[in-house]
């Protein structure tokens, strides 16, 4: 009989197959589609010979999880290309703010906030790491603790507040507010201070990687170690109720809530059923791929060295756009994120061509096509830009949601970085039912290919498993 059934084949599933499996667990995982990876797969979308990542880009939190780090990922297959620079993000008739890994050089660029820049940075890129492990890991008993409750008082606040209350130029500014607006939340709301400054912190301790050969290889190696010690992955089984799972001791969901309370509603009580379904409050994405016969032809050359760029120019400008999208109003000049992936590698394109990847954040469900507006902000800081495309793909919210389950409304994994959505209990894994454990992105710490919520949720299911009989779920 089976010790633990997986349900979903994203980073965060695998990493829970895995962590049960070196712990001597028989596992199944279990994957609806064809092909397991969830947000991290790679396919070539425009024409033959270009891969395309369908979700997840670069990973500024994957070579920094101290999950994979644990793990013998490299000798699976995963190799991580690091570009010269984390983040560019272009400004109108003035050069592109960079993001280096050296903070003496990132400030340089910052004009008159340099010194703010510093004090701000400085403080946390003494042992980053553990840092980073602590803000990951949620120990009840952190590494740093003094440093973490520093981080902690930054990131409660805003990040439109605490640009404007640290920075008094506009590029520093724009640094801070197009790292905080991966939150998916407008940058008025609390809390969106904390992904701003998380990411801060790890451009200037590793540059932000892309994954040689794609973001599938972070699955790949993960699916390759977990065949290695015995787990077993099941592709094409979608489960819809109960009676889809096989007899297991405890089952672990890589889902979001709502498909959580469809599945498995007669086996959990009806308020956290309930609970569960609430509605879903994040914007969606709307996400371009783009088949290129040269890279994008930046105004400033600098936003070549980097593997991402932040296109919406001021914060000013990114504020409206994030606060539209929240509010369900389509942007005209909306925040666009691109990952220059085929700069760095080369298998990503046929010899002197390249790939283009670039997502906006839309109203949730919005029918609305934001392909335009994304070439049209592109095009503002790369002038010439549309003439290089060869062929474009597109993923509006609803293809989104047909490519993947978890993304319904086209809502990217986890929704918005605020503690509502994270926190959904004391114990944020655990539910009413012994055997039944979330593991999602939409548990602590949240989105990001880390896969930290599924080692963190594997390792409460190990300590009860001992305990739980084996059978049918209901």
């Amino acid at each position: 009989m089976l010790d633990a059934v997986v349900i979903g084949s994203g980073p965060n599933g695998l990493s829970a197959a895995v962590r049960l499996a070196r712990a001597g667990s028989s596992v199944v995982v279990l994957e609806a589609e064809p092909e397991i990876g969830g947000g991290a797969r790679t396919a070539e979308l425009t024409l033959p010979g270009f891969k395309h990542d369908i979700c997840s880009g670069a990973h500024p939190l994957g070579i920094l999880s101290p999950w994979f780090a644990a793990l013998p990922l490299a000798d699976h297959g995963l190799r991580w290309i690091k570009p010269k620079a984390s983040v560019a993000h272009p400004l109108d008739d003035e050069p592109a703010v960079i993001l280096h890994r050296s903070l003496e050089e990132t400030a340089r660029g910052l004009g008159v906030d340099a010194d703010a820049y510093r004090d701000l940075l400085t403080p946390f890129l003494h042992a980053p790491r553990d840092l980073i492990s602590d803000a990951l890991t949620l120990r009840v008993i952190p590494r740093r603790p003094f440093k973490l409750a520093r981080f902690g008082l930054v990131g409660l606040r805003s990040a439109a507040g605490v640009a404007k209350s640290r920075f008094k130029g506009p590029r520093a500014r724009a640094l801070f507010a197009g790292c905080a607006a991966h939150s998916m939340a407008p940058l008025e709301h609390r809390l969106t201070a904390s992904l701003g400054l998380l990411f801060l912190i790890a451009g200037h301790v590793e540059e932000w990687p892309v994954a040689a050969g794609g973001s599938a290889s972070i699955t790949s190696a993960l699916a390759s170690l977990l065949r290695s010690l015995g787990g077993e992955i099941r592709t094409g089984v979608r489960v819809r109720s109960p009676r889809d799972l096989p007899d297991a001791r405890v089952f672990l969901f890589d889902v979001t809530p709502r498909q959580l309370a469809g599945i498995a509603e007669k086996a959990l009580p009806e308020p956290f059923v309930k609970k569960l379904r609430r509605p879903v409050r994040s914007p969606a994405a709307f996400k371009l791929d783009w088949a290129l016969s040269g890279p994008i032809p930046w105004k400033d050359p600098a936003c070549l060295l980097a593997s991402t760029v932040h296109v919406g120019g001021t914060m000013e400008d990114l504020c409206a756009s994030e606060s539209a999208a929240f509010n369900g109003k389509e942007c005209a000049r909306p925040f666009v994120l691109v990952v220059q992936q085929s700069l760095f590698d080369p298998s990503r394109a046929p010899q002197g061509k390249h790939t283009g990847y670039a997502y906006c954040h839309v109203p949730y469900g919005s029918t609305a096509d934001a392909g335009p507006a994304i070439e049209a902000q592109i095009e503002r800081f790369a002038p010439g830009f549309r003439d290089r495309i060869l062929a474009r793909h597109v993923l509006s919210p609803a293809a989104l949601y047909e490519h993947n389950q978890s993304l319904e409304g086209g809502a990217l994994p986890g929704g918005l970085a605020d503690i509502e959505q994270t926190m959904l209990q004391l114990h944020p894994y655990e539910t009413p039912n012994p055997r039944i454990f979330l593991c999602s992105a939409s548990t602590p710490p949240g989105a990001g290919v880390h896969g930290m919520c599924g080692a963190r949720a594997a390792l409460i299911a190990l300590r009860c498993l001992s305990r739980q009989a084996c059978g049918p779920l209901a």
